[in-house]
């Protein structure tokens, strides 16, 4: 009878703190913000796409922060005209930017739901991130 309840007992420790994970697991949620990174290198795709976040997050009644811009990043190529290194030497520059935007959203899984499904460009990259 005694090896019974070495096994019982442990059991009922488990589902305590599986319970008890639970709640702690919704305090972190009502208590945590969704970080939404944005990068782009088309400036007005990253703005619409910022745009129709904020306007979820209005919808549901989410608090939000954001739009915050980042610095710009510039990717600069420099690279010679001529392919075969004769003649005039006379160079290319080109130049790529990449636009960044941070939202931050109080964690609601409507509003995250809503988020998920905003259709995205194909040179957009987005990040959402969980904070505590």
């Amino acid at each position: 009878m005694d090896y019974f309840f070495i096994f019982l007992i442990p059991k009922l420790f488990h589902k305590i703190d599986l319970v008890s994970f639970i709640k702690g697991y919704f305090l972190f949620m009502i208590m945590s913000k969704a970080r939404i990174n944005l990068a782009g290198a088309e400036i007005y795709q990253v703005n619409d796409i910022c745009n129709s976040i904020v306007e979820i997050a209005k919808k549901t009644k989410t608090k939000f922060y954001g739009p915050i811009p980042l610095p710009t990043t510039r990717m600069k190529v420099t690279t010679r005209k001529s392919p075969c290194g004769d003649g005039k030497a006379s160079f290319d520059r080109f130049e790529m930017r990449i636009h960044k935007r941070v939202i931050d959203l109080e964690v609601d899984e409507r509003a995250l739901r809503l988020v998920m499904k905003v259709p995205i460009p194909d040179g957009i990259q987005i990040s959402i991130n969980v904070l505590g």
